[in-house]
């Protein structure tokens, strides 16, 4: 995203765009500011219908942000024009529903709309502004880049409404797998192996209703509470835009898969270097199989440790080695692979770290980089995908690249967080 916000304060300040705005100034001299962040105005909402008006949020008259929303696809209802903006680290969205009016804006206009006598309310669980027209609004911009949030559904199916209106992305099966012939029209159901799962909704209308389902992919979508006939409603759904949305299609995720890294408890390999009766090697059953953890351990510690909710381990990698460390399967999958994901990011505060994920068709006799050598994640975590064509027998490992000890800015080797390996067949 631009700086959207930068051009917006300053054109609020300078009164251009509207003459009534008020400066942003320091709120200790006691003046307020004009212009709301989206979950500020969001906030206001405490149950019941809100006439909006500046004393109920800060003495904010307008709001704002980037259009997210594309109607061309028809695939949400007429008249929703969706923004997201983001403040403080809080991305938000909202849905103004403009009723009957032509919506002239496009996805990457910035927006600035004033929300004076507008209402929030909810049309069953979906959270709106209405009454408002395409007269409150001022486009300021164009072509500005909204990049979507990799999100887990376990993380999205327990705190949907944060995440209600925003562009996200993730990546899943279709289950049951789409027969031969299946469209995306009506309710599919998405499921990443994590236990969590979420309806893609497609209306009739569509204009890729009777396009073919493909039985994985990762998917650009906005959460919507919706229902079954395609208006507003109760279920938690995701929804494309336009079937440029759908990226990544392979086959479907190996069963058993992800391997998430929550069993055994994490006492069972709690050293990073393990050599003995009951961890040969290094050596632990994992729930997909047996996996080699050198300089790597089961850890669970939150905040610090990047582990997906509902999980509560991950795997941690040692820092400061000048030798490679491993997360490696001992086994091969039969039907090789047309896609790979995982999560990365670094520990708590620690320097970031670079690998690489690798595969063997020889049964680890010889290690092929499947991708070039990555820099994890800092402050949080982000998933990885791996577009592949690989046929046979299979496995992979995690190679957490021997760099020796972090001295910022010439070396940064922090420890490591691997999360949610997903391996999808070919």
């Amino acid at each position: 995203m631009k700086k959207i916000y930068t051009v917006i304060t300053a054109l609020l300040m300078c009164g251009l765009v509207f003459n009534a705005c008020k400066k942003d100034v320091n709120p200790s001299l006691g003046e307020l500011n004009s212009f709301a962040a989206l979950y500020k105005v969001k906030n206001v909402y405490k149950g019941a219908d809100v006439k909006l008006s500046p004393d109920l949020i800060g003495g904010a008259q307008f709001t704002g942000g980037v259009v997210i929303s594309n109607l061309t696809g028809n695939n949400f209802p007429k008249g929703g024009l969706v923004i997201q903006n983001s403040d403080r680290g809080q991305v938000r969205g909202v849905l103004i529903d403009l009723g009957d009016a032509v919506i002239p804006f496009l996805p990457g206009d910035s927006l600035v709309v004033d929300i004076s006598g507008g209402t929030l309310t909810k049309v069953q669980n979906s959270l709106q502004i209405k009454g408002l027209s395409l007269a409150n609004i001022t486009k300021i911009s164009s072509d500005n880049k909204v990049t979507p949030r990799t999100v887990a559904l376990g993380v999205l199916t327990t705190k949907f409404e944060l995440y209600e209106y925003t562009l996200l992305k993730l990546t899943a099966d279709t289950k049951p797998l789409p027969v031969t012939g299946e469209t995306y029209a009506g309710s599919k159901m998405l499921d990443d192996g994590s236990g969590s799962t979420i309806v893609l909704h497609t209306q009739a209308e569509a204009l890729f209703a009777e396009n073919s389902l493909p039985a994985s992919a990762t998917y650009t979508v906005i959460p919507v509470f919706g229902s079954e006939a395609g208006g507003y409603g109760t279920v938690q759904q995701v929804r494309l835009r336009t079937e440029a949305d759908v990226q990544n299609a392979s086959g479907p995720i190996y069963p058993n898969w992800p391997e998430s890294f929550e069993t055994p408890d994490i006492a069972v390999k709690s050293s990073y270097n393990m050599n003995t009766v009951d961890v040969p090697d290094n050596n632990i059953n994992l729930k997909t199989g047996n996996w080699k953890l050198f300089q790597s351990i089961l850890a669970n510690t939150a905040g610090r440790d990047r582990f997906n909710p509902p999980g509560l381990q991950a795997i941690r990698m040692q820092q400061n080695l000048s030798v490679s460390a491993y997360l490696q399967m001992n086994f091969d999958l039969n039907n090789g692979a047309s896609k790979v994901t995982l999560w990365h990011g670094a520990y708590y505060t620690d320097a970031v770290s670079t690998f690489r994920l690798e595969y063997s068709t020889n049964g680890g006799t010889t290690w092929i980089a499947a991708g070039p050598d990555v820099v994890c994640a800092s402050g949080g975590s982000k998933q990885e995908t791996y577009l592949l064509n690989i046929k046979g027998k299979v496995r992979f490992r995690v190679n957490k690249l021997g760099l020796g000890t972090t001295s910022i800015p010439k070396v940064y080797n922090g420890r490591l967080s691997i999360e949610d390996i997903a391996i999808y067949s070919n």
